[in-house]
């Protein structure tokens, strides 16, 4: 039984279905849709609960009338139907109600909705472009994934599950009162005219505060995470007092938020307090004095006051829900900000796979400034051909990072083009393109799984043998063979940590190097890809490299020059433009810009000018919220 409900809903049987919408009830539709069946089931057995919960005050009605009016020796006898029909809604028809609606939400819908939203959130999340989480804290991005599967969840089951259940036992109490006498529903009007008017003035002021705690919570974690990432850089420069200030500002902040909550939260018990008081005097009152009139029998009253009571205690369960449920939304409609954000670099309807048969490239009078009004890159225009091996040459903020990153189609162009084997790759899908390029960047960061995974990431169906060979040319397979994690896993077994954490910077790039080798694709990149080896492994690798570039086409950035001396050609950048291009014996003996930048080297680094392509690209970007 119990796995027939679990298996109604699988969280991770698809993809997202479509891009979620913006806007509060679009957002919750969009999911809640996919198991809509099982939130009519709730809504019947929330009915059918209401209904036997109202009958059991009727039949201790009916009791007290017949003890009342019968004599002891007809009592049984006369009874017996009723006790009977009691026993068997009491111990038969509300617990399998209330089973049937357990299955629902705790087999069904708990379970499967809560991750269902979290697998498609992240789903769309995951393929948003580079700038998106260039914006953003990753731990606020991942809260806010992990927090809206189960706040969407919460909410739209308390609003069935609770909210639904008062209402429909307020409609069959007002029933079965109307039909007792019309004058019992004065009492029951006016606590419900007062109940939805103390909600209508104070959920308002609560959902505000619910968002002021949601966007202050997800802030707070994203200070502990980027305090917990950058764990190594707060020791190295010993400020854990500074990130202390750091996050205290984000507690301090939460906890106003909670505290402007909580006292909404006392007035609205103490509101409920008075309302469920009046309800059952007024009621009881009434009864008694309609009693009293000789208007209604004494099972009226045996009637009304435990329905007044369950109506009583149950409207105190829905106000404290009623409230969380406006905290969930708040929730919810913070984690929408982030999850229904359309992806801001989509492939076009009509997008193919790219096909590399050849390896030749072509920027065509491209442009690119970041979104402002010109710089970075304008009217530039470069070749090359199938095979050939580039050098871009130019200092920080020359263009060079960014022309790769357009080439990986990271960023759309804003005028021109770019051609792979004669293909735009603006019409090829973004997949296809990046599976034909193969990147070894100086910022080298690996996932927290093995080093077999982090090498065949590039080729998952790579053979342990293939990646034992890459490994080998990469020179990483002898320290390979040496590492244990903190589990006891050894070799290619063992897992890295967070970001590579566990390795050294040169053991990260070999991986990283390794990685490459094994994709085998046929444009390679090396963006300072040996800077942090040191000199007698990056004279090992060096082989290992040029057998690498072998037969691709190779586009290679490096501030040491002696590194990229040997390739084809050279091309030199400034400020966005090709200034000079040619061998390095050509460029030498031009005594042009390139001349001049390996003359000034020192110890083999091109020197650095203030600010970089990077920095002005984060110039231009929406601003990270740091609360």
């Amino acid at each position: 039984m119990f796995r027939l409900f679990e298996s109604l809903v699988r969280p991770t049987g698809a993809g997202a279905a479509g891009a979620p919408p913006r806007g509060l009830l679009p957002f919750y539709w969009f999911f809640i849709r996919q198991v809509r069946g099982l939130f009519a089931a709730l809504i019947v057995t929330g009915l059918a609960q209401a209904a036997v919960d109202a009958a059991v005050p009727v039949f201790i009605g009916r009791t007290v009338h017949m003890i009342s009016t019968l004599e002891r020796d007809q009592l049984f006898s006369a009874m017996l139907p009723t006790l009977i029909g009691m026993a068997a809604v009491i111990l038969v028809v509300r617990p399998l109600v209330l089973l049937l609606q357990g299955l629902i939400q705790h087999q069904a819908i708990f379970p499967g909705l809560t991750n269902l939203v979290r697998w498609q959130s992240h789903w769309h999340v995951v393929r948003q472009n580079l700038s998106f989480f260039q914006n953003d804290f990753a731990g606020r991005i991942g809260s806010r994934v992990m927090e809206t599967g189960y706040a969407l969840r919460a909410s739209a089951v308390s609003m069935i599950s609770v909210v639904w259940y008062l209402v429909a036992l307020g409609l069959a109490a007002g029933v079965i009162m109307g039909a007792a006498d019309p004058w019992l529903l004065i009492p029951i009007g006016l606590w419900t005219a007062g109940y939805v008017g103390m909600l209508a003035y104070l959920v308002p002021r609560v959902r505000e505060a619910s968002k002021a705690i949601a966007f202050a919570r997800s802030g707070l974690v994203g200070r502990i995470v980027d305090s917990y990432t950058n764990i190594a850089t707060v020791k190295l420069f010993a400020r854990a007092a500074h990130e202390d200030a750091y996050v205290r500002e984000s507690v301090d902040w939460h906890t106003e938020r909670m505290l402007i909550q909580m006292r909404w939260f006392t007035v609205l018990s103490g509101s409920l307090a008075v309302l469920s008081g009046f309800l059952i005097v007024a009621t009881g009152a009434l009864a008694l004095w309609l009693w009293s009139k000789g208007t209604v029998g004494v099972e009226t009253i045996a009637t009304v006051l435990p329905l007044t009571l369950q109506i009583s205690g149950i409207s105190g369960r829905v106000a404290y829900e009623v409230t969380q449920i406006f905290e969930q939304f708040g929730t919810v409609h913070e984690g929408m900000e982030t999850i229904a954000v359309p992806h801001g670099l989509t492939d076009r309807p009509d997008a193919r796979p790219i096909t590399v048969p050849a390896g030749a490239i072509r920027f065509d009078r491209i442009a690119f400034h970041y979104g402002r009004t010109g710089g970075v890159i304008e009217e530039l225009s470069l070749s090359v051909k199938p095979g050939e091996k580039i050098g871009l040459v130019g200092r920080s903020g020359a263009g060079k990072s960014t022309l790769v990153n357009l080439l990986l189609r990271f960023y759309d162009v804003e005028a021109g083009r770019i051609l792979i084997d004669g293909q735009d790759i603006a019409l090829a899908t973004q997949d296809s393109l990046r599976e034909q390029i193969s990147v070894v960047t100086q910022d080298t960061s690996l996932l927290h799984r093995s080093i077999l995974d982090n090498i065949r990431y590039g080729r998952p169906d790579a053979t342990v043998d293939e990646v034992m060979a890459a490994a080998r040319l990469a020179h990483a397979h002898e320290f390979i063979l040496g590492l244990e994690d903190w589990r006891g896993r050894r070799g290619y077994d063992a897992h890295v940590g967070e970001r590579g954490v566990k390795l050294s910077g040169g053991q990260r790039q070999r991986i990283a190097i390794a990685r490459v080798i094994l994709k085998n694709a046929p444009i390679l990149i090396l963006d300072e890809a040996t800077s942090a080896l040191d000199s007698e492994v990056e004279a090992a690798i060096q082989s290992s490299l040029e057998d690498l570039m072998r037969g691709k086409t190779v586009i290679a950035i490096a501030h040491r020059l002696s590194t990229i001396a040997r390739m084809d050609r050279l091309v030199i950048l400034e400020k966005g433009q090709i200034v000079e291009q040619g061998s390095h014996a050509e460029l030498i003996a031009l005594g042009g810009h390139y001349a001049r930048l390996w003359e000034r080297q020192s110890g083999g680094f091109l020197q650095e000018e203030d600010g970089d392509e990077a920095a002005g690209a984060a110039e231009v970007r929406p601003p990270a919220a740091v609360a």
